[in-house]
């Protein structure tokens, strides 16, 4: 199983995969003050295969005012958790897919909720992940 995360400096959305790692589904949001706890805490109860983390870029591919934190925290999560992996996947366009996404399915309120759409986020950067691995 893996999970992945779309770290937020106030907000994190977390998504898991399926045990055969084939499908992504939006977990839950967390604090990002309390993310490293949770990893560690679902790591130790589910024996976790690895994160797949969101990597933040601008359109034209440049690094953008988060990148920087997210490299910090992925930096943070191999040392607190070495034998974890942490992947990066390019998370251009993400939220904007999860609020289309939430949109479609009829849920027009929560397209604006912002732990909602980081959730789901999350969940199309791990299906990312996964439909590049699977080609």
């Amino acid at each position: 199983m893996l999970i992945g995360v779309d770290f937020g400096l106030k907000r994190t959305g977390v998504a898991v995969t399926d045990s055969s790692m084939i499908i992504a589904s939006p977990l839950d949001m967390i604090p990002s003050d309390q993310i490293m706890d949770w990893i560690k805490a679902f790591h130790t109860k589910h024996s976790l295969k690895g994160i797949v983390l969101g990597f933040p870029l601008s359109v034209n591919g440049e690094y953008t005012h988060i990148t920087e934190n997210v490299l910090l925290f992925k930096a943070a999560l191999e040392k607190e958790i070495a034998d974890l992996p942490v992947y990066l996947q390019d998370e251009r366009y993400s939220s904007q897919r999860a609020s289309e996404a939430i949109h479609h399915l009829g849920k027009k309120k929560h397209g604006k909720n912002k732990g909602i759409v980081d959730k789901v986020s999350a969940a199309i950067i791990l299906q990312d992940y996964l439909n590049e691995r699977s080609t």
